[in-house]
């Protein structure tokens, strides 16, 4: 299966009614702050409060067309975990989730009130493979990928298509890189409508697994993050090809300038973001002179 702009915009059409077309706006303080105008998807509204939930609610409606009685399985340190969880609920559908024994406990606990099985299983996404991959073998399960999945990535991409049904005159979109399915749903969008548009990844300088690949670097990939929700050590191999293909660069963010963003989203524009949400605002802060000016989506 290939994926292309017109299977994201039949997704699009498909989660109408069942996610929540989040608000878009313009973070105005930090816009005059750093002299560039900086708009704001504010997927932490989205249900399960993660844009998790469109690729989950998408993957899970399609595998229910084909099979509803076969259960689905999946790994997650937590935002795709609720997601996979609330919409399995929502199908009916049975769900077995396997998070890292390093996962929010909130997360984990938030996991099992939507009905999932959860098991702890390694200490990263990486570990539990595997594990995951021989258990669905095993009980005949639905495997919905965090990110390496064509239907994931399509629901993801909606947010493409909801940014450009608000602003059509954007310079840049800059987006957080964990496993890269959000990155590369919504550059196939953005690359579609605006071919001059600027599309940069942000990746945790702790986790830099995509920026190695692209910029054929070997930095050193572990460690604990409060962007917990990108760090991952691999990239996926349908997402890879994508990222190669329609983004610009990647920039890389430390931990304390993800703390002060977290601190300047709250006090300037009353928005509250985990770690990984607050990466791509991070990276314009820290690049400002890159963005003078310009019209920049995160």
């Amino acid at each position: 299966m290939k994926i292309d702009f017109e299977k994201i915009l039949a997704a699009s059409k498909e989660l109408k009614g069942n996610i929540v077309n989040t608000p878009f706006v313009r973070a105005n303080k930090l816009s005059s702050n750093f002299n560039t105008n900086i708009f704001l998807k504010l997927e932490n509204l989205q249900l399960t409060s993660s844009f998790k939930a469109r690729g989950a609610c998408y993957a899970i409606m399609k595998h229910t067309l084909a099979d509803s009685n076969r259960g689905i399985i999946t790994m997650s340190a937590g935002n795709h975990a609720q997601a996979v969880a609330y919409f399995a609920n929502e199908f009916n559908v049975s769900s077995t989730i396997i998070m890292p024994e390093q996962a929010p406990f909130s997360k984990v606990s938030r996991t099992k009130e939507l009905g999932a099985n959860v098991i702890l299983k390694g200490r990263t996404l990486n570990e539990t493979s595997d594990f995951v991959n021989n258990l669905a073998k095993e009980k005949n399960l639905k495997l919905i990928h965090p990110y390496d999945d064509y239907d994931v990535i399509s629901g993801q991409g909606s947010i493409g298509i909801e940014i450009f049904e608000k602003i059509n005159e954007l310079d840049c979109i800059v987006v957080p890189i964990g496993g890269g399915g959000l990155i590369s749903g919504i550059s196939i969008v953005a690359k579609k409508i605006n071919p001059k548009i600027k599309i940069f990844g942000v990746e945790s300088d702790l986790y830099p697994s995509a920026y190695n690949k692209f910029k054929k670097k070997n930095l050193f990939c572990s460690g604990d993050t409060i962007a917990d929700g990108i760090a991952v050590k691999t990239p996926g191999e349908k997402t890879f090809p994508i990222i190669r293909e329609y983004i610009d660069d990647i920039i890389l963010v430390d931990d304390i300038s993800i703390e002060n963003t977290i601190s300047n989203l709250f006090e300037y524009e009353r928005i509250i973001s985990e770690g990984a949400g607050a990466a791509g605002v991070t990276a314009i802060i820290e690049n400002s002179s890159l963005f003078k000016n310009k019209k920049v989506c995160s």
